[in-house]
């Protein structure tokens, strides 16, 4: 009986001490997702205000919207591949149709103007173009970046636009004015170690500072909405 008891007693241990070793596991594997998720919301940020920093010195958003002007921080054509530090891989095109259309395969232009809940505005939804791209750890130039992320940012005609162009800033419908015009939209997106991913979008208006540019002021850019992607 004795032998029995002890038996039963190291076996209630054992499986005591696997229920343990498996929680302390999952609590370190939730941290570690968590972590991840954390860095790559900063890493979306970081490429939507050097996204930011290039779009400054664009003077015409056109351009930018149907694809001729891109940042400085590209790295190589806007579509293919893209291997991350862990191995796995993403496709930029992919990524893409699913801002636009919420699909892997290729947006139609039936696709992009329908109105969702998440893009109610039919043909003046945005179009996402895609802007800057590339690994993190390569965004600033010669100041080295210890980061496994790899970011894009998009960017996108206004919806406050009403001349139903998604590819041209602020053309004015006959007798309209057009609350779009210098308005532009932006998406950040980062993906990383762990399947990490977020992704950002926000709004920005041209100003100018310390007077108009006749006089000596300084073009600049201000934030007029923000926030975080589900």
């Amino acid at each position: 009986m004795a032998l029995v008891v002890a038996l039963m007693v190291m076996v209630l241990m054992m499986a005591l001490g696997a229920a343990l070793i498996l929680i302390t596991s999952s609590e370190t594997m939730i941290a570690a997702n968590f972590r991840a998720g954390d860095e790559a919301f900063y890493a979306a940020d970081a490429v939507f205000e050097r996204a930011l920093a290039d779009l400054r010195a664009v003077p015409d958003w056109t351009s930018v919207l149907d694809g001729s002007t891109r940042s400085s921080f590209a790295d190589g054509q806007p579509s293919g591949a893209r291997r991350l530090t862990d191995g796995t891989t993403i496709d930029l095109a992919q990524i893409a149709s699913m801002a636009n259309c919420q699909k892997l395969t290729p947006c139609t232009d039936t696709d992009m103007s329908a109105r969702t809940s998440e893009r109610p505005w039919g043909a003046n939804n945005p179009r996402w173009t895609l802007y800057a791209y590339g690994a993190l750890a390569d965004s600033v130039g010669t100041v080295s970046a210890n980061s496994p992320y790899y970011v894009l940012a998009f960017v996108g005609d206004d919806p406050s636009e009403n001349d139903a162009d998604p590819l041209r800033d602020g053309a004015s419908p006959s007798g309209l004015t057009n609350p779009g015009l210098g308005v532009l939209s932006l998406r950040a997106e980062a993906f990383g170690p762990r399947r990490a991913h977020r992704a950002i979008e926000g709004t920005v208006a041209r100003m100018s500072t310390e007077g108009p540019p006749e006089a000596g002021g300084e073009a600049g850019l201000k934030i007029l909405s923000w926030r975080d992607v589900p």
